[in-house]
């Protein structure tokens, strides 16, 4: 009986290697399910899907009252102030943060190495971003409630120190990984920062940066009704209360409302990549 052989050609090369990064990635999976106790199959017990059932019942139907829908009108639209006003505060101090940290800006890098004292100040801006950005919006809402009290302005204030930090981060990289040619063509001719920044790598990489800066906006819609259980204001807050007063009706309106925001947001980001193309 003649037995078929593969051609080495029809072989796939790297069959080896992609075996072996998938069981390693097997390897280190099971033991983080097994540390966080994950065990999905516990949702299809018996008892523990009568009380899902009955929790999810709890949600119809959702609640369109003229007084309450007005309420969630006004939550909503606070909810986007606050989103707003803090990705405003963010992108007004991660500009210049990201100015100050690019190496590609650097002027005294064009020679090849950098000077010592632009290099340390780079560190130390960017070691600022990886702190504003390593502590939650959450944690800092905390500590301005106490400061401002409760209400919209803590949120604003965490939604801007920690976006900062992650605007400020991903601007950098999105600038550095681009064409830089025109950029140091600028800065050798007599160019200043602002004009390499302004002339050189914003027009390049203005359609990702307008991107990403309207995703985060997405992200602080989410964040800001998170923040609304720590007194934060918008319709986290209001969520909260619904909650707590075992209204499921009135939380799955606010839910439906948050996801149109999200929805809204996700077509905007859409409406402005395709203007900048």
């Amino acid at each position: 009986m003649h037995i078929a052989t593969r051609s080495p050609n029809l072989r796939d090369p790297a069959w080896l290697g992609r075996v072996f990064w998938a069981m390693a990635a097997l390897v280190l999976l099971v033991p983080a399910l097994v540390a966080t106790e994950f065990k999905p199959w516990i949702f299809f017990d018996s008892d523990n899907l009568k009380v899902s059932m009955r929790f999810l019942a709890d949600f119809f139907p959702p609640a369109i009252g003229a007084e309450f829908l007005l309420l969630v009108l006004k939550e909503a639209w606070r909810t986007v102030a606050i989103a707003t006003a803090g990705l405003t505060l963010a992108i007004i101090l991660a500009i210049p943060l990201t100015i100050i940290s690019t190496r590609v800006l650097s002027i005294s890098a064009l020679s090849g190495r950098m000077h010592t004292l632009p290099f340390c100040v780079r560190q130390v801006i960017r070691w600022l971003l990886i702190f504003l950005r390593s502590i939650p919006e959450l944690i800092w809402a905390l500590v301005f409630v106490r400061v401002v009290g409760l209400g919209p302005a803590a949120g604003v204030l965490a939604i801007g120190l920690t976006y900062a930090g992650m605007l400020g981060k991903v601007y950098a990289e999105i600038l550095e990984s681009g064409d830089t040619h025109s950029t140091v063509s600028i800065l050798r001719n007599g160019g200043s920062r602002l004009q390499a920044f302004f002339f050189g790598l914003l027009p390049q990489n203005s359609s990702e940066l307008t991107s990403y800066t309207v995703y985060r906006w997405e992200c602080a819609i989410r964040s800001s009704t998170v923040l609304g259980f720590v007194g934060a204001g918008g319709l986290g807050q209001q969520m909260d209360n619904s909650m707590k007063m075992f209204n499921g009706g009135e939380v799955a309106t606010l839910l439906i409302v948050f996801m149109l925001l999200v929805g809204l947001s996700d077509l905007l980001s859409s409406f402005l990549r395709k203007l900048m193309q």
